[in-house]
């Protein structure tokens, strides 16, 4: 037996029980604590020199799930446009696509599916980078990163 939820909001968190009677042992129960998070973009600044290596953790509060086995991508914003950096498919990551003409061989994606840019320009302060992760296709954790460049 299963119960199938449609349109879950955080409304449905609570505890549900299953129970049914058996015969010759009688009533058999189950219940489940359920969750329900509401979707929510973590937002972080980071600063750097120009010129240096800037990297950005993908879902710096992500812990306990392994990234590399979801779809995910990489975009970068400035006044309302988004162009997608990096995209990295979990049948093959260690191949992954850098569609950018703004970024072209300046990026790239490092360990922990971090984005990694070389060296930072001056046109890079105050771009926002975000991390988009699809673990389920209702289910996508996105963080963000504005981006602060310091001349020396």
């Amino acid at each position: 037996w299963a119960l199938h939820l449609k349109n879950v909001t955080v409304s449905l968190s609570g505890q549900y029980e299953c129970s049914f009677a058996t015969y010759p042992y009688g009533t058999k129960a189950a219940k489940i604590q359920l969750i329900v998070k509401a979707e929510e973009e973590q937002h972080y600044v980071k600063e750097v020199q120009l010129n240096q290596t800037l990297e950005i953790p993908c879902l710096q509060d992500t812990t306990s799930e392994n990234l590399s086995n979801y779809p995910l991508k990489w975009l970068v914003g400035e006044n309302g446009r988004r162009e997608e950096l990096v995209t990295k498919d979990p049948c093959c990551p260690a191949v992954y696509s850098n569609g950018s003409t703004l970024y072209g061989q300046r990026v790239r994606l490092g360990l922990n599916n971090a984005l990694k840019i070389f060296p930072t320009k001056i046109r890079d302060d105050g771009r926002v980078f975000s991390c988009h992760v699809m673990f389920h296709p209702e289910r996508v954790q996105k963080s963000s990163t504005t981006v602060r460049v310091f001349g020396k």
